[in-house]
């Protein structure tokens, strides 16, 4: 990907880094979501456990047997920042702020720490789970090629905040601060991309399998909200593109073709043709993470507590985002991954714990 491939989606714009806080992760009270059925007997200190139907259950360890049944992972409560998959679900990896970076072979049943404690702020992984890259926030960009048993620091110091990887993990794509890298040899050189002059507060990017189409988003400022979607193919949109918003999140099919993007403190859009139609979806939230399946049927979308207007679930879409089902208790979800077919999911809490689901989405 060269420089002259990155198109504007908008007027050129100056924004700043923005990062929702991270809660604490104890003595969170749980059951609150109406279609939780109820969980084990709670234990003090941990986050909330699932009570009966609708009602709060007392402080505990995990979530109740809510829609998708979310597992809580052995690993201790910790400032998770993000999280990845491997195509099947089967390999994930993880990454704390302030700690290291976790890595598991058989779906999140069991952990290893691995790398060395940083800042993390975001992974990635290949389809296989075999070659990784995450980022540290002011720091410096790590990959790995045999699914984080190794780490080899590469690329620039940066504020970095969202990395993403082809399916072979050849072609990669980082934001750091106002500036979008792109690697062609897994991570081995980085080179600046982007619009010409660059644009500040980039906040997320995701790819396509081949790490040929790239959408990226950005804010310039919260009040009012101000910012736009950049792609990698096709030139300046003239039809119904989305609003001016305050863009934090994106994920992509495995074709480029179906996005799904966030905007912070707003709500949710889908775009089925590669950012040219864009439709509204979801309900406000603090919106924190989003993913989506190969075929970008299956989407998940992580909500935070944090903000003026947050739940704190995690929402489901079996049909492309045109209906969304909130699972889970209420959280500082950050991160979400799914598998390429999305019956294999992931997520993570901010000051809490790791929590993992399989089985069709409702």
């Amino acid at each position: 990907m060269s420089a002259s491939r990155l198109r504007i989606l908008g007027l050129m714009v100056v924004s700043t880094w923005l990062a929702a806080a991270c809660g604490s992760g104890a003595d969170d009270s749980g059951g609150a979501n109406p279609l939780d059925t109820g969980g084990s007997g709670p234990a003090a200190g941990g986050t909330g456990n699932g009570g009966a139907a609708g009602s709060a259950g007392s402080a505990g360890t995990g979530v109740g047997n809510s829609v998708l049944g979310w597992q809580q992972s052995s690993v201790p409560s910790k400032l998770w920042m993000s999280v990845a998959s491997s195509s099947d679900g089967t390999k994930l990896v993880a990454v704390a702020y302030g700690d290291y970076i976790y890595t598991s072979a058989d779906s999140g049943a069991t952990w290893t720490p691995t790398g060395t404690s940083q800042n993390w702020r975001s992974v990635a992984s290949s389809a296989d789970g075999t070659k990784l890259v995450a980022a540290v926030y002011q720091g410096y960009i790590y990959k790995s090629a045999d699914s984080g048993a190794t780490w080899t620091q590469t690329g620039t110091k940066q504020g970095w905040a969202s990395v993403a990887s082809s399916s072979d993990g050849t072609n990669l794509i980082a934001a750091g601060g106002s500036q979008l890298y792109e690697s062609a040899d897994s991570g081995a050189t980085w080179t600046q991309t982007g619009p010409v002059g660059g644009v500040q507060g980039w906040q997320s990017v995701a790819s396509s399998s081949d790490g040929m189409k790239i959408v990226a988003v950005a804010t310039d400022s919260l009040t009012p909200p101000s910012g736009y979607l950049y792609t990698s193919s096709g030139s300046v949109v003239t039809g119904t593109g989305p609003t001016q918003q305050a863009w934090v999140l994106v994920a992509s099919s495995s074709d480029g073709t179906r996005l799904v993007a966030a905007a912070y403190l707003g709500y949710l859009y889908t775009s089925a043709d590669n950012v040219n139609l864009w439709t509204h979806t979801g309900s406000q939230q603090t919106w924190t993470s989003v993913a989506s399946s190969s075929d970008g049927t299956k989407l998940v979308a992580a909500s935070s507590v944090g903000g003026m207007a947050g739940d704190g679930y995690i929402y489901v879409s079996n049909d492309s985002g045109a209906t969304w089902t909130p699972t889970g208790t209420q959280q500082d979800w950050r991160s979400v991954a799914t598998s390429s077919d999305g019956t294999k999911r992931v997520a993570v809490v901010c000051g809490g714990y790791i929590y993992t689901s399989s089985g069709p989405m409702p």
